[in-house]
């Protein structure tokens, strides 16, 4: 495994398992799986609503705590300095754990100031590894970290090849913020597995096409954490390590670059209302 060192020192492996939309029972069995054939990073997040059922996953793992690294996120309903420090601790209660490697605010929204404030103390005090955000676009990074003692060590974003995050990751290069990656494989629902660019280049390296993405990522210093319920999936995600993409692979990716969600608009006002009422 790989691994990247934050801005604080701590180092994170490059390469996690992602857990978002699964329920109780699917994240148990999955993430059981992901530590038996070699994942040693899980991320996760209040809202996920499945932390207890990877805390079960560990404990029966039997895999030493140190080994691992754990990541979680406070959502917006509890996005202020008072509420942030019970949800942390509601958070740690129900993964069975004495301290989280990384705890991120799940979304700019709200007072993440606040929150962040709250974040900082638990960190002081060694109940959090590192602390970072995720969804922060470029000015939220520049104003986060130019307004805060301790800067976010990794901002996690939607990046794939057709939503290439270049010149974000450009600006967080400038503050030392680490880049992660979500909806590496655009979910499912931006046709990044069918693109026949890609099905190229994976054909030319003997390898699959989300094999391909997870290398082109990687080689941007960019942390990864694909999802997959298979468990075959998950070893092949994580046999990305072996071969290298070569500038024609990635001036062909460079091609893809849409320039927009795949998901949606993350500043539509319509979008933030609904994020705000969630729960």
């Amino acid at each position: 495994m790989n691994f990247i060192t934050l801005n604080n020192g701590v180092k994170m492996p490059m390469l996690g398992y992602g857990t978002y939309n699964l329920d109780a029972k699917t994240t148990r069995r999955c993430v059981e799986d992901a530590l038996s054939v070699g994942y040693r990073s899980i991320d996760t997040a209040e809202f996920y609503k499945n932390e207890e059922a990877i805390g079960e996953a560990i404990i029966a793992s039997g895999i030493k705590r140190e080994e691992l690294f754990i990541t979680s996120k406070i959502w917006v309903s509890n996005m202020n300095e008072n509420v942030a420090l019970k949800a942390f601790e509601a958070s740690l209660k129900r993964l069975r754990l004495d301290y989280l490697d990384l705890y991120l605010i799940h979304w700019p929204v709200g007072d993440i100031y606040g929150a962040w404030r709250a974040m900082s103390k638990l960190y002081k005090e060694g109940k959090i590894k590192a602390i970072g955000v995720s969804n922060f676009l470029p000015d939220r990074i520049v104003d986060f970290c130019i307004n805060n003692e301790i800067k976010p060590a990794i901002n996690q974003v939607e990046c794939n090849p057709l939503y290439q995050r270049a010149n974000l990751q450009k600006v967080m290069q400038e503050y030392n913020v680490a880049m992660q990656s979500w909806a590496s494989f655009g979910q499912g629902r931006s046709g990044v597995l069918d693109n026949n660019e890609l099905a190229k280049i994976a054909k030319k390296h003997n390898k699959s096409i989300a094999q391909v993405v997870l290398n082109w990522l990687i080689e941007r210093d960019i942390v990864v954490i694909p999802k997959s319920t298979k468990k075959e999936r998950m070893i092949e995600n994580l046999n990305v390590f072996d071969f290298s993409l070569d500038e024609s692979d990635k001036a062909q990716i460079a091609k893809l670059e849409k320039g927009v969600s795949g998901l949606g608009n993350q500043q539509d006002p319509q979008r933030v209302k609904r994020l705000i009422e969630l729960r």
